[in-house]
């Protein structure tokens, strides 16, 4: 983490990492970018990721546009840039609309599991939880592990039980494998 800092000139957080893992997710179940649009289904070759940030007046979700194409770096960078304008009230309206999947942090709040609700006309988004250590079973050892629940809420008129579920294990792959996601292999 030092070391990135002092690379990079930022530190590194979680929702940096959830929203380069989703972005590479993404690339390879495309429909949960995807989005409704009168009788079509659009899909976007782009990520543009919406953030849920708490600000003085409420939630706000503010947009890193072209996500898929951004370093680890510049999505941290993005994100810190976005949160204090969020804290300043200072984003614009174009800053907060048209993002294409949202990615939502309730476990900052204890949150240990919820359905986050779809930001229309997105048709899918993200909730993270709190890390809390749990038992797990290990190579025949129980062993305490820290854990995170993620929930994926997403619209069944374009994206199936089989999608969200291979959607969830990618990402989850993704994070337990973080040299992989920084080589984006």
């Amino acid at each position: 983490k030092d070391q990135f800092k002092e690379k990079h000139g930022v530190g590194l957080g979680f929702m940096s990492f959830f929203t380069k893992a989703v972005c590479e997710a993404l690339k390879d179940f495309p429909a949960v970018n995807a989005r409704i649009e009168g009788e079509e289904i659009v899909y976007n070759n782009f990520a543009d990721i919406s953030i849920a940030v708490s600000a003085p007046k409420g939630l706000v979700v503010p947009v890193i546009r072209n996500a898929e194409s951004m370093s680890l770096a510049q999505i941290e960078s993005a994100v810190g840039v976005l949160a204090g304008k969020a804290r300043d009230n200072k984003l614009t309206i174009e800053e907060m609309t048209g993002g294409t999947f949202t990615i939502t942090n309730g476990g900052v709040f204890g949150s240990m599991m919820s359905t986050p609700i779809i930001n229309a006309p997105q048709s899918a988004i993200l909730g993270m939880h709190n890390i809390v250590e749990r038992p797990i079973a290990e190579k025949g050892e129980v062993v305490i592990r820290p854990m995170m629940y993620v929930a994926l809420s997403y619209d069944h008129r374009i994206i199936d039980g089989r999608e969200s579920v291979g959607f969830l294990v990618r990402v989850k792959q993704l994070l337990e494998d973080p040299a992989r996601l920084l080589l984006g292999v």
